[in-house]
């Protein structure tokens, strides 16, 4: 899996006005992180506003990202829920043939037990053609996914290949990677914490910031994988207030605001998420008007 080293990059979804999707601006997007550095795409992840997408509209999403990328970079395909049988069902109908693996969240809303954790994912890398990426991201599921049952899925279950840990506690992170396969990538899921996790021995980030700011998060990362922290840190903290203002009322809100402002995509989204307040809109406006 050392093609999904480096820096993924988790798509959002532009709308129209119309709030139907805005295909142009998507191919522009794609285009604009891929020119950027980008190592590879994640496509129908949490950022790009999947619960609100018919069932139709995540196919099309799937082969339009294939047909834009045009294999220039890997592509990896969101495919999670808190219902497992309907994973495996949607597994069976995804167009899954260029894909570089799935990206799959740990199950949410029903906070199951870690036992009820290790049963999803060992039931969805049985069911799936591709390996699976675990996410964790107890911030928006109500549930950690423990050092534990992350570790227990690594070195049991070989289909599963890596993880995206969002959980921000840094000692969980360290565990994981102290014990973890040889072959098993550990993959920051904050892009603000994502220099100090790669210091500690992380293998890239799954960033959603790299949306925009797709040539410094880049090479930042790169910068970090080659020990040159010195490098790394300079970009980290030329980033590092936009991060706080792209995170500080909602995801995927602040970056569309980022990417509204650099023209590529108007600010529009599907209930229930919102624009970011006209105050927080003017102070991205100002910090982008000087990056």
């Amino acid at each position: 899996m050392e093609q999904l080293k480096g820096t993924g990059v988790a798509l959002v979804t532009p709308f129209k006005a119309d709030e139907s999707i805005d295909w142009n601006a998507l191919e522009k997007l794609i285009n604009y992180v891929i020119d950027g550095g980008v190592n590879y795409v994640v496509s129908l992840g949490t950022t790009g506003e999947t619960p609100t997408l018919s069932a139709d509209e995540k196919l099309d999403l799937i082969k339009f990202t294939f047909e834009k990328v045009s294999k220039r970079v890997p592509v990896v395909i969101g495919v999670g829920d808190y219902n497992t049988r309907d994973v495996v069902k949607r597994l069976e109908k995804c167009p899954l043939d260029e894909a570089a693996a799935i990206l799959s969240v740990a199950p949410y809303y029903s906070k199951p037990t870690q036992e009820g954790i290790y049963q999803h994912y060992k039931t969805i890398a049985a069911a799936s053609p591709k390996p699976v990426i675990l996410y964790n991201v107890p911030g928006r599921t109500g549930r950690n996914m423990t050092a534990e049952t992350t570790l227990r899925l690594a070195h049991e279950v070989e289909n599963i290949v890596a993880m995206k840990e969002a959980s921000g506690d840094i000692m969980q992170c360290m565990q994981i990677i102290r014990d973890k396969p040889k072959d098993f990538l550990v993959i920051s899921g904050d892009d603000a914490l994502a220099l100090g996790q790669l210091a500690c021995g992380m293998d890239g980030v799954i960033s959603v910031a790299a949306n925009y700011f797709a040539t410094d998060f880049s090479s930042m990362v790169h910068a970090a994988l080659l020990n040159d922290y010195p490098a790394a840190r300079t970009l980290n903290y030329k980033m590092l207030e936009g991060f706080e203002l792209m995170f500080s009322e909602n995801n995927p809100a602040g970056i569309k605001a980022f990417l509204h402002y650099a023209g590529i995509m108007e600010n529009t989204f599907r209930l229930p998420v919102m624009p970011v307040s006209d105050g927080l809109y003017s102070k991205i406006a100002a910090y982008l008007k000087n990056y």
